[in-house]
């Protein structure tokens, strides 16, 4: 953005990076401010999505997907999606594609497997994960949802909360306790489909930002689940938990330069435009530090995640090298938005401009896919080891 060489990226990625850019522009951004007021974005959104080809795309041709497992094309999805300032759908869409079907691509069962992927990739399907609890945020072993084992089948009780995708939900992907006794032995994952009698949704929640993300709380009461819905082996769930997190800190840390960058840019147009004093904004030497201070924090970033990208597609990405990433890139991005809003003075508080509602969507980024203290703990455990 910022003239940086990004030499992980080849011409036909950049061919692809149009692709969806022209796509964005087209379906996406036009519609968010009505997404924005309905809480969550239109069903007909991800129809189109699916129609050109940018849900999960790593899904292999006989389940209808493109079978590309370079994840530099995921990455250039997330970042197209946070470079247009539409942050509920640059969460939602890429945790379909790149945090939930890996749960089924990796795990499911053959049945599972034909059933949800090819819906999912279509948009037929939209998915969710719920690990959250009411009791329980980014302590999973705390969590208190049971799936008890009978003749063939499980029976899951319990709630989960925050869940992103959550209202549109087609199939979720929910971890429960299938041992109590065991601790994090005991977990386990299982698909819930949305036919399934006894799951049931709570309404959007009033969030301060993200407004475009159906954010809301799952019920499961007395939920029969077949036992090809049991995501790999009973007792294994906190260890695929363990595995898959590192490419979803990685998805939001690539999401949270994105969207930094699209705050930054819209700041540079309007100090530009801004006058104060006689002059421009953007010539007081406190606006031109700030924006280099944060251009240059930006791009360091940028590199930071570019490297990680290329490590996950070597299938060397490990749990602290994504929770630094995830660390770093949400308080950046926290930052980025306070800076934005402080040199749009009153008018950064205004829903109108994009900084207001950047600011306000940025905030979140820090507490999910574990929060930050979290991120720090299992940083810490590896440098101590």
């Amino acid at each position: 953005m910022f003239g940086l060489y990004r030499s992980i990226f080849t011409e036909e990625h950049e061919l692809f990076r149009q692709s969806v850019r022209d796509f964005i522009a087209r379906e996406i951004t036009p519609h968010n401010a009505q997404w924005e007021k309905d809480k969550m974005v239109s069903r007909d959104s991800w129809l189109k999505l699916g129609e050109n080809g940018f849900l999960g795309i790593q899904a292999p041709e006989e389940l209808g997907g493109l079978n590309i497992r370079d994840f530099r094309y995921n990455a250039i999805l997330i970042e197209e999606l946070g470079l247009s300032g539409c942050s509920g759908p640059a969460i939602g869409y890429p945790l379909h594609s790149d945090i939930v079907m890996p749960y089924i691509l990796h795990y499911g069962k053959e049945e599972a497997l034909k059933k949800y992927v090819p819906k999912m990739i279509t948009g037929e399907y939209i998915g969710a994960v719920a690990m959250t609890e009411p009791g329980a945020g980014s302590d999973l072993q705390g969590m208190r949802s049971t799936a008890e084992k009978k003749d063939g089948y499980y029976v899951l009780n319990g709630s989960k909360t925050f869940i992103t995708n959550g209202f549109l939900a087609d199939v979720v992907v929910v971890a429960a306790k299938t041992d109590p006794s065991k601790g994090a032995k005991g977990i386990s994952l299982f698909l819930i489909d949305r036919e399934m009698k006894g799951f049931t949704k709570g309404v959007p929640f009033e969030k301060v930002g993200l407004h475009a993300q159906d954010t809301c709380e799952l019920f499961f009461e007395d939920v029969e689940i077949p036992a090809e819905n049991l995501l790999g082996k009973e007792g294994d769930g906190f260890k695929y938990l363990m595995t898959e997190l590192a490419q979803e800190r990685l998805v939001v840390a690539l999401a949270a330069v994105a969207l930094s960058e699209f705050m930054l840019k819209a700041t540079i147009d309007y100090v530009k435009q801004r006058k104060a004093f006689g002059k421009a904004i953007s010539e007081f030497q406190n606006t031109r530090f700030k924006l280099a201070e944060m251009t240059a924090a930006l791009e360091q970033g940028r590199i930071y995640c570019d490297y990680l990208v290329q490590l996950h597609n070597e299938g060397k990405l490990d749990s602290a090298m994504a929770s630094a990433a995830k660390y770093n890139m949400t308080e950046l991005q926290c930052k980025v938005a306070d800076e934005c809003v402080q040199l749009h003075g009153g008018y950064g508080y205004m829903w109108e401009y994009p900084v207001a509602r950047g600011w306000a969507d940025a905030r979140v980024q820090r507490i999910y896919a574990g929060t930050n203290e979290i991120m720090k703990e299992l940083i810490a455990r590896k440098i101590l080891k």
